[in-house]
């Protein structure tokens, strides 16, 4: 299954993929049937690593593999400079400066710069999962997704705030974070200029302008431009109260009232 491993591999967190979040996971299962590859289940496996004992079909193969304990990159765009371990990651990046984008989608039309990309990109289409956790059975479309996902069961995050040492479990969520720090807000409102420091908030607002309410409520019809607005409504029909007041035990069905009921415990404008 090498050249299996090295093809779906290139799919997630490959070298050239600029949406990386962590290393590629091996835990998942190949997406093209195995009889596109007839040879793979039966070639002998000759070339061995002797840094980690892997073993490869073929000796370009391990050549490649072995630049991983090496860090070499021998392959360097004349363009920008950066350098590669494969000549393959150097030929998809040198597509970045010529704009090129051979690998087309039939579907919709879309172009890539990348065939893994493509393939990934494709299962938008098909609805093909076919990476699982090993853990809970849940199944992902690519690599990096599942990679992030593990980390629910292992409670890693990688991801660390240089600022006051609070960590995440993706780099996504650390860029986010930071801009509590700097202040940032590079999501601007064209129509009032107000500005946001996440993409969510900055949607959020702009149905302020539009009237956009795309939250129904199946139960009564009444719509809302938040979520979370539509969870509370639809407790008035549910009847739930997962709100507790830990001092005499009335429930509440949002977070408001439970805040309200506290002041006459405490005395306290809260």
């Amino acid at each position: 299954m090498e050249e299996n491993d090295e093809m779906v591999a290139s799919l997630g967190d490959g070298e050239g993929n600029q949406n990386s979040e962590g290393p590629s996971v091996k835990n998942f299962c190949v997406s093209e049937p195995l009889s596109t590859h007839p040879q793979t289940n039966t070639e002998k496996k000759s070339f061995k690593c002797m840094e980690c004992g892997k073993s490869f079909s073929k000796s370009g193969n391990l050549t490649a593999h072995q630049r991983i304990h090496t860090g070499e990159k021998p392959f360097r765009c004349m363009e920008c400079g950066k350098c590669f371990s494969e000549s393959g990651n150097l030929t998809a990046h040198q597509r970045t400066h010529t704009g090129e984008k051979p690998f087309k989608c039939m579907e919709c039309g879309k172009s890539f710069r990348e065939n893994g990309k493509l393939i990934i990109h494709q299962r938008t289409h098909t609805g093909e999962k076919p990476l699982k956790c090993m853990e809970c059975g849940q199944s992902f479309s690519q690599n990096g997704t599942l990679t992030t996902h593990l980390r629910i069961h292992t409670g890693e995050k990688p991801f660390k705030c240089m600022e006051c040492g609070q960590s995440f479990s993706r780099n996504r969520t650390l860029t986010t974070h930071l801009r509590i720090h700097t202040g940032e807000k590079p999501f601007k409102c064209t129509e009032c200029g107000q500005s946001f420091s996440r993409k969510g908030r900055l949607t959020l607002h702009q149905r302020t302008h539009t009237g956009e309410k795309p939250f129904r409520c199946m139960e009564c019809g009444k719509c809302f431009s938040e979520s979370g607005n539509l969870t509370v409504h639809q407790r008035t029909h549910t009847g739930e109260k997962p709100f507790i007041c830990m001092d005499c035990g009335k429930c509440f069905s949002h977070s408001g009232g439970l805040i309200r009921h506290l002041q006459t415990h405490t005395g306290e404008t809260l």
